[in-house]
């Protein structure tokens, strides 16, 4: 399932599917420790002797935020059993709590004893080997730990706490696990267990015929029991509904922290922009890593996931980020990319969140030569984002601090690593992460990461490191004119393969990515040749069904969902859809081009999650949401084209709201 909804704060992050599940939680680094791993933690009620989960069919559930904030607002409806569930969820802007509060409404106008029921289903420091969960009548409240992750459990209804709980083993000789117990309605009071275990517990309430009561529950997380029993105090002493209203207006601030107009742009657009900035930052880690996504169920289909930190995906969110006015998200990722860098100044396949190498499908050593196994664009893309904050910040303190860490390292990597002859970057792999050559993308992200640290340099007054980065950008660009752009096509390759023979192979593969030559500076987003190439995009790269958007390349094989490749090339991704929107925009001239840019805009509105989410892809004939939820990258790009839209907007004096 998708993650629908998903609340953090950049130590702590929890995600929800559409059945309403916690799937995921990840504490106290975002992407690195996932202690329940995607299993099921579930919410289930017992009324009038029937039992019923909530992600059961027999309910009608929706999921969402309210507006502008990191609460969310779910709904969940049984008519069979008259009960309707209004459920709020959020995580402290600063400490490691999770609430939630559920109003339930009986809706059969007649005096019955209801009893909600939420299972617990951690694998902590993401192994269920040597994990406790006790419960602890000091408290009156549970209790699962193991080292230094604890994670206290309780709640409230009418002034009461907890009515029944279980402890038990899960999934070792045959146990299904204590969720089971709950199922007639009565838990067994196990006060302990230890090994793989799970815990249940219940609540009961009596609400008056017709009406409605209300149950707050929570998780404090922490490093001991002191820790935890100190966030269990805050909540009783404060109250959920303080610290809701709290959350909302901290996350409210924090968004509209840059006051800015949406000229003729939908309330639905503005809404998906401020969207995108709150869960860009639950995808962000306190520590500066951002992560791609962080969505378990992918384990199903590679046994690996999204949850790492890759310097590409990093960078071009940090961009966005800088557009939208947030330095002190982006500076921490600057840093912690200096803290990284390899000492031979560029950036390996990708990273844990702590900055700890992540897993990696790049050799070290291929057809008898050894290789660095990097994707270049992913060192050079940090270079040009750098670049980009300068110009909208102009701390040349912080500029200063990075120089001799990262700057002139990543750039003299990128001057060294070039061919001799041709002068265009040495082959690596490319941003898909699926072949090695020469790319278009790559030489584009080269050419901007260059001609950032010659600025810095010229900045800094290192007159010689200003020459020689801005002597190796222009012949980046001249190469990419001699070999990369196809004068029989009219437009950019792909890539270029070199041969043994010391000829280049062409690939004329049309390819999203080569949104990359204007997008980094290499070209005028009005050259000839860019036209030509953005034309050749949209043209057939678009997908001909009732659904469009741009895919990847022709022929596209990940999550391939048709054969059709001339109609469907690929499946659409909302980040390249997003790409043509960005050229439609910085080519604009009148209100005709700002409506195709606006059209791609809306439609990546469209093809949202109903809760405001972005997967990575769209299923070209329905619509439906493909590969992981939420993406980061994709709503880093909708800020993005939303931002461009706006500034050509400025620039031609259209007039804003």
């Amino acid at each position: 399932m998708p993650r629908d909804i998903a609340i953090g704060n950049g130590s702590m992050l929890i995600n929800f599917d559409r059945g309403l599940n916690m799937r995921d939680l990840y504490y106290p680094v975002v992407g690195l420790e996932n202690h329940i791993l995607g299993h099921r933690n579930r919410l289930g009620i017992w009324v009038d002797g029937i039992f019923s989960w909530v992600d059961d069919d027999m309910w009608s559930r929706k999921a969402g935020y309210r507006k502008n904030s990191l609460v969310t607002n779910a709904e969940a409806v049984n008519n069979n059993l008259g009960i309707s569930l209004e459920i709020t969820d959020a995580v402290h802007y600063r400490k490691d709590l999770y609430i939630k509060k559920v109003r339930i409404t009986d809706t059969t106008g007649e005096k019955r004893e209801i009893r909600l029921f939420f299972t617990h289903d951690l694998s902590i420091n993401e192994t269920d080997v040597g994990d406790t969960a006790i419960y602890d009548p000091s408290r009156d409240c549970i209790c699962h730990y193991k080292r230094n992750r604890y994670f206290l459990i309780n709640g409230r209804t009418g002034g009461q706490g907890i009515y029944q709980y279980a402890m038990g083993i899960k999934r070792f000789k045959g146990a299904e696990g204590t969720w089971k117990d709950a199922e007639d309605g009565l838990l067994e009071q196990s006060p302990v267990a230890h090994g793989s275990v799970d815990s249940v517990i219940s609540f009961r309430c009596n609400p008056k015929e017709g009406g409605t009561v209300s149950l707050d529950y929570w998780i404090a997380a922490g490093a001991n029991i002191k820790e935890v029993r100190r966030g269990n105090k805050y909540i009783l002493e404060n109250g959920a509904e303080k610290i809701f209203d709290d959350i909302e207006a901290y996350w409210s601030a924090w968004v509209y922290k840059k006051g800015r107009g949406f000229a003729d742009l939908t309330d639905e657009v503005k809404d998906m922009y401020h969207r995108s900035l709150l869960l860009i930052r639950t995808q962000t880690d306190n520590g500066g890593a951002i992560l791609a996504a962080n969505d378990s169920d992918v384990l199903m289909y590679h046994r690996d996931h999204y949850s790492y930190m890759w310097t590409r995906d990093g960078a071009l969110v940090a961009y966005a980020m800088d557009k939208a006015g947030y330095p002190e998200i982006t500076e921490k990722f600057y840093q912690l990319c200096a803290d990284i860098i390899t000492e031979g100044g560029y950036f390996l396949h990708k990273y844990n969140a702590d900055g700890t190498l992540g897993s990696s499908w790049h050799p070290w050593f291929r057809d008898g030569e050894v290789q660095i196994p990097l994707q270049e664009d992913e060192t050079a893309l940090v270079l040009f984002a750098l670049g980009h904050y300068y110009s909208v910040y102009r701390n040349l303190e912080f500029i200063e601090s990075l120089y001799p860490r990262l700057i002139t390292r990543a750039a003299d990597f990128l001057v060294s690593y070039r061919d001799p002859v041709t002068k265009l970057p040495l082959p690596s792999f490319d941003l898909w992460e699926e072949r090695r050559g020469i790319f278009t993308f790559t030489s584009a992200a080269v050419y901007g990461g260059l001609k950032a640290a010659a600025f810095f340099a010229e900045t800094l007054n290192d007159r010689a490191a200003a020459v020689k980065y801005g002597q190796a950008a222009s012949e980046v660009k001249s190469a990419m004119e001699k070999y990369l752009f196809c004068p029989q096509l009219g437009r950019f390759l792909r890539a270029v393969y070199p041969c043994k023979d010391g000829t280049l192979e062409k690939d004329t593969t049309l390819d999203s990515s080569l949104y990359g030559i204007f997008e980094f500076g290499a070209f005028a987003p009005e050259d000839s040749r860019v036209v030509n190439t953005m034309n050749a995009v949209m043209e057939q790269l678009w997908v001909k069904t009732e659904v469009g958007g741009i895919a990847r390349y022709v022929n596209d094989y990940y999550f391939k969902k048709s054969e059709d490749i001339e109609n469907v090339p690929g499946n659409p991704w909302v980040i390249c859809t997003l790409w043509m929107a960005e050229w439609f925009a910085d080519t604009a001239k009148a209100s005709e081009g700002l409506a195709k840019c606006r059209d791609l805009i809306n439609w990546a509105v469209r093809y949202a999650l109903d809760s405001g989410v972005f997967a990575e892809q769209v299923h070209p004939y329905t619509g439906e949401d493909l590969s992981v939820s939420p993406l980061t990258w994709s709503h880093a790009t909708f800020v993005l084209a939303v931002e461009k839209y706006l500034d050509k907007c400025r620039q031609l004096q259209e007039p804003l709201n």
